[in-house]
Order: C-alpha cells, then structure tokens, then sequence
C-alpha cells in the first residue's frame, strides 16, 4: 500500500487526467478503502486543490479550478512535453514570459528528466526580413476572449512598421469591427482570421499590431470559412505563388551555407566537402542568374538554357561596366 504523501500525489495525479471520478474507482486504483479515499481527499482540498464531491449512485470526485493556482503535477511524458514547448518562445509570442517558465519548471524537475530537456538545446532563427515582435499578453487574451465569446471585435490596427503602436488609441481614427474567428500562429507570430466587417470580407491581423477597445460589440452567428478549415485557409493565405523560371547551379560552397539562402520552393543537395547542387526559382532568369552570383563563389550552370544565356549576358554587362570605368581612368 502506499504512504500517505505517495498516495496523496497519485490521487491528485488521477483526478487531473480525468474530470470526474467515482470514488469506488479511486478506491480501486489507489487500493484503500472509499473512506481513506474521502481522507485523502480532504487532505488535498487543506492544500488549496478545490476538489469537488459530485453526485451519482456511488458519488465522485471533481478537481474544479480555484482562485489560486496551487502546485501542479506532471507525470514524465507531460513536464518534457510543456519544458520542450517552452523553448519556442516566437511561436508563442511571449519570449520572456516562456523563458521564465521554462526556469521554473527545469528547476523542480529530477535530474533524470532535467538532462533530457538540456540535451535539446532549439533555436529560433528568424528568416530575412522578420520583424520578431512581442505580443502583449493582456492583448492577446482579449482578442481571444472575444473569439470564444463570438462577439464583434472593435480594435485600433497599427498599419505598418512605420505607424505608431495601435495602444494609442483615438490618433488612429475609428476602429476597427471585425467577426473573430480564430487565433493561429503563423512563422513566428499570432495572427486573428476574422471576418472584415467594413471591407465585406475575410481578412488576417497581426495580433502584435491589434489595440481592442472595450466593450465588444455584440454577439454574432459565426459564418462558414471559406475554406475546409482554419489550417488551410491560413496556408492559402500566405502561400507564395510559383516561382516562374527554376534553375540548377552547382556552387563552390558547402551545403550548410548556401541552404540559409534558399526559400522552402528550393532545394540543396550536397556533392563533397565545399561544394553543392541548387535548385531554385526566381522571378526572372536574369534574377536567378544575380541571385547565384549574390553568393561570392564560383558557380557552374546546369540548365536550362535560358538561365545559361541571362547569366552569360549579365558577365557580359559587368565586364563592360569595368572596362568602361578603366578606359575613363586611363
């Protein structure tokens, strides 16, 4: 049989993995009687845990949440789960809140499982041209509640880098009205999919750049996306079109430097040390031709052909540009 402080964390364990509990199965999985079960529990509630007694033929157990948050309990599995989620603090928005977090969770962990989570050491590594901005949790806490509630969002919305932040309300102008749909994040930032009530349409907004005003307006009957789901129509959205021309280069440089560079439509294929193979799109073939001289290194064509000749006339272009410089200096 257990000791009492082994029992009271296994008995807290179960209740958490399940709403409710018939005291019978407690009993049964703790192997004590209804009435130690009924102890125990009492034991839990002198420790801040609101466990509620619920009605049934054999009567049960509930943990309700309380005003306060009392000390949670992770198996293995949960704790390097929620640690591992933690270290992706662009994905949630909220880099220093997730940092602190992730310090006070490593610090109450066994060393069994602290080793794990050390031994996974990620990085967030912005691409070219982010801009890596908090999001203001009393904000996105708003947004959300008004995506629950379905009631019409009114917000302030900072327009562009440039602008001044959307918390200064009454400089931009009448708010916003938008139907909240749902909350996604997207390379790094929270975005809201909601229904654009001036513009007549469906429309994405960077939640880092929303002001909500209070009070929300009223409720309303959500519309059908347009789109099988949030996932795809987020997809859609930010979805590239097609690079109209592609090419193959070999390049005098190793694969790890040259796949930085690459958008997600490219590929890089190692050959040997200091040298690979790309595969990659762009605009136009002369911009294909720049974009593979943007790298500093010898490189070689592999077709097609029209990628041959833009980066034949581009040398050309640039020989002439410096015989021109020197005959003018001689």
């Amino acid at each position: 049989m257990l000791e009492t402080s082994g029992r009271l964390l296994k008995l807290l364990s179960l209740l958490q993995a399940r709403r409710d509990w018939p005291g019978g199965t407690l009993a049964e999985r703790l192997d004590v009687s209804p009435r130690t079960v009924r102890r125990d529990v009492d034991r839990l509630r002198e420790l801040g845990y609101p466990v509620r007694a619920t009605k049934g033929p054999d009567g049960g157990y509930r943990l309700d949440a309380g005003a306060d948050l009392p000390p949670l309990l992770f198996d293995d599995e949960q704790a390097v789960a929620v640690a591992v989620a933690l270290q992706a603090p662009p994905l949630a928005g909220t880099g220093e809140a997730s940092l602190r977090a992730l310090a006070t969770i490593r610090q109450v962990m066994p060393a069994r499982l602290r080793s794990r989570i050390d031994a996974l050491q990620a990085t967030a590594v912005a691409r070219a041209g982010d801009e890596r901005r908090e999001v203001d949790g009393d904000v996105l806490l708003a947004v959300g509640a008004a995506v629950r509630a379905r009631e019409v969002l009114r917000f302030d919305y900072e327009g562009g880098s440039g602008s001044e932040t959307a918390a200064r309300a009454g400089e931009l102008g009448p708010p916003r009205r938008a139907e909240p749909h749902h909350l996604v994040t997207w390379g790094g930032r929270w975005y809201l999919v909601a229904y654009d009530l001036e513009r007549d349409d469906w429309r994405t907004f960077r939640v880092d750049r929303m002001g909500p005003r209070t009070p929300t307006g009223p409720r309303f009957t959500p519309r059908e996306l347009p789109a099988p789901d949030v996932a795809t129509y987020v997809a859609d959205r930010f979805a590239r079109p097609p690079a109209p021309v592609r090419g193959v280069a070999v390049l005098e440089a190793s694969a790890e430097d040259v796949a930085h560079w690459v958008g997600d439509d490219g590929t890089v294929e190692a050959l040997d040390v200091g040298r690979c193979r790309v595969t990659a799109g762009s605009w136009s073939w002369g911009g294909l031709a720049a974009w593979l001289a943007m790298f500093e290194v010898p490189f070689r064509v592999e077709g097609p052909a029209e990628l041959e000749a833009a980066t034949a006339a581009m040398s050309a272009r640039l020989r002439a540009a410096v015989e021109e410089d020197l005959q003018e200096t001689a």
